[in-house]
């Protein structure tokens, strides 16, 4: 997905900047600083290779019209950004936004913990918030800063498990 997103904002950069795109290669192009920050150092070498050969085939036509200012170069740049998202989101297919990655979570749930309850929102030490999906309960279940483990399950399923108790509950990201 980064990949992409760095392919759309290094097209938007052609486009709108002639002597920008007469260079052969993105690492010339850009400063370390630029480079770094497009995300482009993660790329694999192929990768990097076969975005020099797309950005090297150029078949935007130089623009006739008058030259592009700083401000339509910043709002190609934000378009390409905002696609990219909307695209490693799922957005764009109507699907709901994921977790980054689906590794297990292990964090804490700072203050006081009540219990499970549907659609209650749990926000985790490390700022991620977790609404519950389902109609899991602990009952009698109170904590002070208590310990939480959330786990990837089958489908696409996330379980909030309470340091403590068997009960877990299946939960969705919400930021």
């Amino acid at each position: 997905m980064r990949a992409v997103h760095s392919v759309l904002i290094a097209a938007a950069l052609i486009a709108s900047m002639p002597a920008f795109a007469q260079q052969t290669r993105i690492e010339d192009r850009l400063t370390a600083e630029e480079f770094r920050d497009a995300g482009l150092g993660k790329l694999s070498a192929a990768e990097l290779a076969r975005l020099n050969a797309l950005l090297a085939r150029e078949t935007v036509a130089p623009a006739a019209a008058a030259p592009a200012t700083d401000v339509d170069v910043e709002t190609r740049i934000a378009q390409a950004r905002e696609a990219g998202r909307r695209e490693a989101l799922g957005e764009e297919r109507g699907l709901r936004p994921a977790a980054e990655s689906r590794e297990p979570i292990e964090s804490t749930i700072p203050g006081a913990f009540t219990g499970f309850a549907h659609g209650r929102e749990y926000t985790l030490a490390n700022g991620q918030v977790w609404k519950q999906i389902d109609g899991a309960s602990i009952a009698g279940a109170r904590g002070q800063d208590i310990a939480v483990s959330v786990r990837p399950g089958f489908m696409g399923a996330w379980w909030l498990r309470v340091d403590g108790y068997n009960t877990q509950a299946k939960v969705e990201r919400v930021r």
